[in-house]
């Protein structure tokens, strides 16, 4: 797909405006502006951050999971019996089937293992999955998920409160290990996730990584699974695999076998990794990702009722 053709931007035009009248599936004060023109050059985050609900038909993957889309999603509930939804206004509540019955799954055993009451989500995917307005690069093919490392109230928080409340950052300040809100309850939340037959991979904070290596206990397989990754200080990111047989969906490369807590994890305590130094000069900024840059099938994702 070289370019997006005349049929293909009429079909964006229709459906953004079968999304402006589907406010239902998100909270009624939400309200984007409106694009003044769609072209070839329109950023794709443009085009998916703008459609409040999911396709017709059957759900699929496709692509990768930091450039793809995302048909026939189905929403998570915003509130549950051991979960409930932040930032529900960004409307990135959605996944592949077999995510939202992980999120519900997990949260039961955490309530169960913990004395948490239950687990605070933070972003999923977009209805038709696809680059976002802000905040990742990946949550694009319905299979990723952040879970905050904050422990859920017993009491339901209102919508407005979930709008703004925060996490709690378990990073200490010098990002070389972790603070006082890291509790044993908090080791155990990233394990049972890990755990998960259906998870490929868990990100979390270097310092995150550091102390489940020093505080694991028993079997420490299920460290193989948890990788350090940049930021991640106040939530996990918890990613599943491919569905099986499902020749859309490009899966990641599998994991690196051990436990990932030796001279692989140094690294990212170094000086110059903690404390980069800034470019001599600014950066030429990259040219617009667009619909053309995506899979093929995307556009059709995109245009569908």
């Amino acid at each position: 797909m070289k370019a997006l053709t005349a049929v293909a931007v009429a079909g964006v035009f229709a459906a953004i405006a079968t999304a402006a009248r589907a406010q239902d599936v998100r909270p009624p004060d939400f309200q984007l502006p409106p694009l003044a023109s769609v072209t070839a050059l329109t950023p794709a985050k443009e085009l998916f951050g703008r459609v409040v609900r999911p396709s017709d038909g059957p759900e699929r993957s496709i692509g990768f999971y930091s450039n793809g889309c995302l048909a026939g999603s189905v929403a998570l509930p915003l509130t549950g019996p051991t979960w409930q939804v932040m930032r529900p206004g960004r409307n990135r509540y959605y996944g592949r089937r077999k995510l939202v019955s992980f999120v519900e799954r997990l949260s039961r055993r955490v309530a169960s293992n913990t004395s948490w009451a239950g687990l605070l989500i933070g972003d999923m995917s977009q209805p038709r999955g696809g680059p976002m307005l802000g905040g990742h690069a990946s949550h694009q093919i319905g299979l990723d998920v952040d879970v905050w490392l904050r422990q859920m109230p017993s009491q339901v928080i209102s919508m407005a409160q979930r709008e703004t409340i925060m996490s709690t950052t378990v990073v200490s300040d010098d990002r070389r290990d972790v603070n006082r809100y890291w509790t044993p309850d908090t080791l155990q939340v990233i394990k049972d996730a890990a755990t998960d037959p259906e998870v490929e991979r868990v990100l979390v904070n270097p310092a995150i990584k550091k102390a489940i290596c020093r505080q694991a206990r028993g079997d420490r397989s299920w460290l193989q699974k948890v990788r350090p990754n940049r930021g991640h200080d106040y939530h996990m990111h918890v990613r599943l695999g491919c569905p099986a047989g499902e020749s859309s969906c490009r899966p990641q490369r599998d994991v690196v076998p051990g436990e990932g807590c030796g001279r692989e994890l140094d690294y990212w305590f170094t000086d110059a990794v903690l404390h980069p130094r800034p470019a001599p000069k600014p950066s030429k900024p990259p040219p617009p990702f667009t619909v053309a840059k995506m899979p093929a099938a995307c556009a059709a994702v995109l245009n569908a009722p």
